[in-house]
């Protein structure tokens, strides 16, 4: 496959379908990684993907809903996860989300671990949701001695993010990369070789005066921009790597 921009965490379901890949397609953006977060958006991951060369199926379980979930239903999700591994190319969204207080953290770690382990046994990477929760997640994978992660939107400190580049993980330059010092930090120190850049579709659109859920694939090109931008490259030469990364991590084999 030629080299494209990539958008490695959308969630392309919320999108404008046929009008955003033309969008996309436009803008050189050839790979669009959709997430699952439920059985429900599973599915039209899987259907999005059947739909538009572009997308990716990803399937997951968003912790928050996971929390919501009996052991059966859980273990459902995670069979059909199965079944379909060879439709999909990463498990996400998953990970753990501490942001309130009656978030069951002892639950969201066992769930995670049944994730984790189904994603070593598949050999797909993961996609890593964390907030609040950054270094238990961290500490988790590190434990489970999981080799393929992205972490996405990663709002740690420094230090976590160091962390990570050290255990051969990838971290993410989300579309707000134009407001955040933080992931501006990322997109100018961080191993090129370790990073993916994405949108959150329809969230975190790079301007920071739309408030409407409207981001989308094709406004990807900001991250990559940013990249090159603050390590003075040509952005050609950002798209290149970043898409080598995709080819070593997520392409089928």
């Amino acid at each position: 496959m030629k080299s494209c921009y990539i958008d490695i965490h959308c969630h392309f379901e919320r999108c404008s379908g046929k009008e955003a890949i033309a969008r996309a397609q436009q803008a050189g953006v050839g790979i669009i990684c959709t997430q699952g977060t439920d059985g429900e958006t599973n599915a039209q991951s899987l259907v999005l993907a059947h739909t538009f060369p572009e997308v990716k199926a990803c399937m997951g379980l968003y912790p928050i809903i996971a929390l919501e979930m009996t052991d059966i239903e859980i273990e459902v999700l995670l069979k059909d996860i199965r079944t379909h591994a060879r439709d999909s190319i990463a498990i996400g969204e998953v990970g753990m989300d501490f942001k309130d207080d009656i978030t069951q953290h002892a639950r969201q770690k066992e769930i995670f671990t049944k994730v984790v382990r189904l994603a070593q046994e598949l050999d797909k990477p993961l996609i890593v949701h964390s907030r609040k929760a950054e270094l238990a997640c961290i500490e988790l994978l590190e434990e489970l001695e999981a080799k393929k992660v992205i972490m996405h939107c990663f709002c740690g400190k420094w230090s976590l993010a160091q962390r990570i580049i050290a255990n051969g993980w990838y971290l993410t330059v989300p579309t707000s990369v134009t407001r955040s010092e933080q992931f501006q930090r990322y997109a100018k120190e961080l191993p090129l070789t370790q990073l993916f850049c994405e949108t959150d579709a329809p969230y975190l659109h790079p301007d920071k005066t739309v408030t409407t859920l409207s981001n989308e694939p094709a406004y990807v090109i900001a991250s990559y921009e940013a990249i090159a931008r603050l390590r003075g490259m040509k952005l050609t030469d950002v798209r290149d790597q970043l898409f080598a990364n995709y080819q070593t991590l997520c392409a089928k084999r």
